[in-house]
C-alpha cells in the first residue's frame, strides 16, 4: 500500500493554487456566513436545532470549548455544530446535558472535527457518539504539513484566516460573550471545506485509506486508563532524589487534588506544582516557614496555610516504610529507552536500528515518525521481539498493539529483516 506521488514524483500544485515556495494571502475571517445567533439552552430551542439537522445534508462540522486551566476535569461547556442546509448551532451542554437527539437526527453522517481525540470524549459525555469521523489535525499530519493546528492548516489550506484569541478563555462564564460566541461560531464556518481539501489532497497522495483507518481507531479509542501514582507527574519532582521529599509532594497533591475537585477549580489555581515542589525541598515544620518560602506568598496560598503545612506534617511523621519509592510505580512495559545499553545490548541496537528505519520510511513518506508507528510499540517489539522474528510474527505483535493495516504492512516485513540482519 504505497501512496502514488512516492513513485512518481511529488504532485505538481493546481493552476489556481500558490507554489509550495509562494506564500499564500491569507483574508482574515472575522463574520460567520449566517452571524451568530443565540446559545441553544431551552428544550424549545433544541428541538428546532434537532430537526434542522435532520434534514441538512452533508457532514456535521464540530467542536467543543472546555474550561482547562479554570474548571477541574475537562467537562465541556461549549458545543458548536455545523451541517448544509441547518446553520450553525452553539449549544449550552449544561443546560441541556443530554444532546443525543442531534445523533439521531443525523444518523451515519460523517462528522468533521480538528483533533478528534480532544472532543470526542467530551461529546459522548453529552449523548454525541459519531458513527464516522474526519479528523482534520490527523488528515494534516499524514500529508506532512509542518503546521498542524486549525489556523494553520485553514491558512495553508484555504487562505483564510482564523483568529485564535479566545481559545484559552474560561468557557464555563455564562453568559457568553459575543466575541467569544463569534470565534466558537466561525471554529466550525470552514470545517467541511477544509475537509473536503484534505481529502482532495489524501486521495492524490495515495493515502486516504491510512486516514481512513486513522480516524477510525480514533473514533474507537477507549478512555485513557488512569496513571498510577498521577502525583508524579508534579513539575520538579523528577529533580527529588529524598523519598521524604516525594511523601511531600504526595501529601501536597492530594490535599491539592481534593480542594481542587471540592471547589471545582483547576488545581494549578488552587496551587502551583512550583509551591509543592518547594515545600518539598524546604520541608518546612510550621505555617510561618511555609509563608516565608515566595511560592506561598500569594494572599489565597497564605490563607491555606494550615491545611497546607498539615499536609506536610502528615508526610513528615510517616514512617520509613510508608514513604514512596524514588523509582516509581512497576510498569509491564520496557525500561526508559536510556538504559538499555547497559541492561540489553542487544535490544539497545535492535532499538536503534528499528528508530533508523521507521525514520527513513517517515521522510520517504512525508509522515511524522509518530503517525507512521506508535512509539510505545515500537519500543516493546525492541524489548521484547517475538520468537522467531518474522514478517508474520512481527506483524501479529504489532496489531496487537494497536497498530492500524497500513502500518503493518508497510513496517512489519522491514524491521523483522533489520533484527535479522543484526543476528
Amino acid at each position: 500500500m504505497q501512496p502514488g506521488p512516492a513513485h512518481g514524483g511529488p504532485t505538481q500544485p493546481a493552476p489556481d493554487e500558490p507554489r509550495p515556495d509562494e506564500p499564500r494571502t491569507v483574508v482574515p475571517l472575522t463574520e460567520p456566513a449566517d452571524g451568530v445567533g443565540e446559545v441553544v439552552a431551552t428544550p424549545s430551542a433544541l428541538a428546532r436545532v434537532v430537526e434542522a439537522f435532520r434534514t441538512g445534508t452533508g457532514p456535521v462540522a464540530a467542536d467543543a470549548e472546555r474550561a482547562s486551566g479554570y474548571r477541574y476535569g475537562q467537562a465541556t461547556f461549549l458545543v458548536q455544530l455545523r451541517r448544509r442546509g441547518a446553520g450553525t448551532a452553539l449549544i449550552d451542554p449544561v443546560a441541556l446535558p443530554d444532546l443525543s437527539a442531534i445523533g439521531e437526527a443525523v444518523g451515519d453522517a460523517e462528522w468533521v472535527l480538528h483533533a478528534a481525540s480532544q472532543d470526542l470524549p467530551g461529546l459522548a459525555e453529552h449523548g454525541l457518539r459519531p458513527a464516522r469521523v474526519f479528523d482534520t489535525e490527523l488528515a494534516a499530519r499524514l500529508l506532512g504539513l509542518e503546521r498542524v493546528g486549525l489556523a494553520a492548516v485553514v491558512a495553508e489550506l484555504l487562505g483564510l484566516g482564523l483568529a485564535k484569541e479566545h481559545s484559552a478563555v474560561d468557557w464555563s462564564t455564562r453568559p457568553l460573550p459575543s466575541d467569544w460566541l463569534r470565534y466558537a461560531a466561525l471554529d466550525v464556518e470552514v470545517l467541511v471545506e477544509l475537509r473536503e481539501e484534505l481529502g482532495r489532497r489524501l486521495e492524490a497522495a495515495g493515502k486516504a485509506e491510512w486516514a481512513a483507518q486513522e480516524f477510525e481507531a480514533v473514533r474507537t479509542a477507549p478512555p485513557p486508563a488512569p496513571k498510577p501514582e498521577p502525583w508524579r507527574r508534579v513539575s520538579g519532582t523528577h529533580t527529588l532524589r529524598d523519598r521524604r521529599q516525594l511523601a511531600v509532594v504526595r501529601s501536597l497533591w492530594k490535599a491539592r487534588d481534593a480542594s481542587a475537585r471540592a471547589r471545582d477549580i483547576a488545581p494549578g489555581r488552587v496551587l502551583p506544582d512550583r509551591a509543592i515542589t518547594a515545600a518539598a525541598v524546604a520541608m518546612p515544620r510550621t505555617a510561618g516557614q511555609l509563608v516565608a518560602l515566595p511560592e506561598f506568598a500569594g494572599k489565597g496560598t497564605r490563607r491555606r496555610a494550615a491545611a497546607w503545612q498539615r499536609a506536610i506534617d502528615e508526610a513528615l511523621a510517616l514512617p520509613a516504610d510508608q514513604l514512596p519509592s524514588l523509582r516509581g510505580p512497576r510498569t509491564e512495559g520496557p525500561p526508559q529507552p536510556r538504559t538499555w545499553a547497559d541492561r540489553d545490548p542487544v535490544a539497545a541496537r535492535r532499538l536503534t536500528a528499528a528508530r533508523e528505519l521507521v525514520a527513513a520510511r517517515s521522510a520517504e513518506l512525508d509522515v511524522p515518525v509518530e503517525n507512521l508507528l506508535q512509539p510505545e510499540a515500537l519500543r516493546r517489539l525492541c524489548w521484547t521481539p517475538p520468537e522467531p522474528a518474522t514478517a508474520e510474527t512481527v506483524a501479529e505483535f504489532l496489531r496487537g498493539r494497536g497498530a492500524r493495516p497500513w502500518q503493518v504492512e508497510l513496517l512489519a516485513a522491514p524491521l523483522a529483516k533489520a533484527f535479522a540482519d543484526l543476528d
